[in-house]
């Protein structure tokens, strides 16, 4: 499905609860560099819900966001009849909430350093995240999965280089 104009989509959004979720509140209009827009979103969602929430909380949120994502995931992806819509953003969200969760607290460059590595990984899709990616496409159950595992194995090997670099510090 194409959006002949921002209000289109919008009107799309606003549609149904999953798509308002899985388009990451609006973050997934973003004419260019969607799933870059929603990962900024979801870093500045992070550095806010932070200021309210334990590390507990932010780990059951994240907890609950995998399931309730992957059914958001999958209805918009069915109801746009695309595998993997850019306008989808809600994975890279999740994805680097998980990332934030783990490795904070760090500063303002380690934060970026995170961004960096994790928008790579899901842009380039090397290795294992380009198999998880190729593995579970289509609509459906699957389809949605597959639209949430790759920004998790994108996330598991931004963690492991973070983890890295932090080791030879």
């Amino acid at each position: 499905m194409s959006f002949e104009a921002p209000w289109n989509a919008a009107r799309f959004m606003w549609s149904h609860p999953a798509h308002v979720l899985a388009m990451g509140f609006g973050a997934g209009l973003s004419p260019k560099a969607p799933g870059t827009v929603g990962t900024l979103w979801a870093w500045a969602a992070y550095v806010v819900m932070g200021l309210f929430l334990s590390t507990a909380d932010m780990g059951w949120l994240i907890a609950l966001s995998l399931p309730i994502g992957w059914w958001a995931c999958t209805v918009t992806a069915q109801h746009m009849q695309v595998k993997d819509p850019s306008a989808i953003v809600w994975d890279e969200i999740v994805a680097f909430w998980l990332i934030l969760w783990l490795w904070m607290p760090v500063g303002l460059f380690g934060q970026s350093v995170a961004f960096i590595l994790f928008r790579l990984f899901d842009a380039l899709k090397p290795g294992p995240v380009g198999w998880a990616d190729s593995h579970f496409h289509g609509l459906g159950w699957r389809g949605g999965f597959g639209i949430m595992f790759d920004d998790l194995v994108a996330a598991f090997c931004t963690l492991l280089c973070l983890s890295l670099w932090l080791a030879t510090r």
